[in-house]
This record gives C-alpha cells, structure tokens and sequence, in this order.
C-alpha cells in the first residue's frame, strides 16, 4: 500500500464516469488503503476518489474528524464502494478545493444532509449513513468524482469573483 499521485486536472481520466465494483476483492481493497494513504498524505484532504489516483472504479474514501469543519460531527473513516445518494435536503454555499485542481477554490452549492448507501470497503457490509454539514459535502465532492465531475463543475459564479487563486504568501 502506498500513497499514490493525483491526477490533474485537465486529465482526461477525471472527466469519466467510474465503473460499477462487481466484488469486494485483495485487489479492491489494496486499492482503498492507497486512496486512504494518499488522502492523510494530502495537506489538509478529507478525501480522496478512486479516478484520481487512476483507478476508473466506484470508490472513494471520505474522513473529515480531523479537520476543524467536521471534527464534531462525522463518522469517522468512510470507505465507500459503489455509493449512491438516497436522499438529500438542504443547500448551502461552501468553498471548495480538490488535490485535481490545485491552487483553485470554489463557491459550490451542495445539499446539507444526505443519506448515503454503500458497501463498506473495510467491513464489506452494506451501510447506510446519513451525513450532514461538512461530512455531507465531503461526501458529495468525492462522489462527482465517481461521476467525472469536479468541483469547478458546479461553482456558483466564475463571473462574480467567487472562483479565486489560493494566496500562498
């Protein structure tokens, strides 16, 4: 197992759609501890989708209990294998960045509870979570991923300003 590059936007691979896990696999599961690896490699990530490292598979792993946005309200380490969003309610506006797209954020519109479904890539049991605030959007983030959208997809306004280089200085 191993920390793997991100790709980068505009690569080609971030921009397909993910196929379907047919079996919860030695080989699925090596590739859930790389996303794991790569995602706590990350400065300041919470999570990582299986297209960005290369992989065209339905996987994605979200962790937000170290970050000061969702320290307080999480689950912990989420190893998702073919989620699907079964609800959602609520929208807000929250800044964005992806490791795909660096020195970039973004004013995105995400729903602020959602229920997700997945099969539990460390357990391998079928889970529901029904996550809100940070956790929620986490989620929905890697899950474009999965979809071959990022965020820059779904940023509010360009035109406004609400896109801006990061200040590194």
């Amino acid at each position: 197992m191993a920390v793997q590059p991100i790709l980068k936007y505009p690569h080609p691979l971030l921009k397909k759609m993910a196929h379907p896990v047919p079996r919860l696999d030695v080989e699925i599961k090596a590739l859930i501890q790389d996303l794991i690896d790569t995602m706590r490699a990350g400065p300041g990530s919470v999570g990582v989708a299986a297209p960005q490292i290369g992989a065209g598979l339905r996987v994605c792993v979200v962790d937000v209990s170290k970050n000061r946005h969702g320290k307080d309200n999480h689950h912990g380490l989420l190893c998702m294998v073919n989620p699907e969003i079964i609800t959602r309610s609520g929208a807000a506006v929250m800044r964005e960045g992806c490791m795909s797209v660096p020195d970039y954020t973004g004013d995105v519109e995400r729903a602020t509870e959602i229920t997700v479904r997945f099969l539990d890539g460390e357990s391998g049991e079928q889970r529901e979570v029904a996550a809100s605030g940070f956790e929620a959007v986490a989620i929905q983030h890697e899950m474009d991923h999965l979809d071959g959208m990022l965020f820059l997809d779904r940023v509010v306004s360009i035109s406004t300003g609400l896109f801006r280089r990061k200040n590194y200085a």
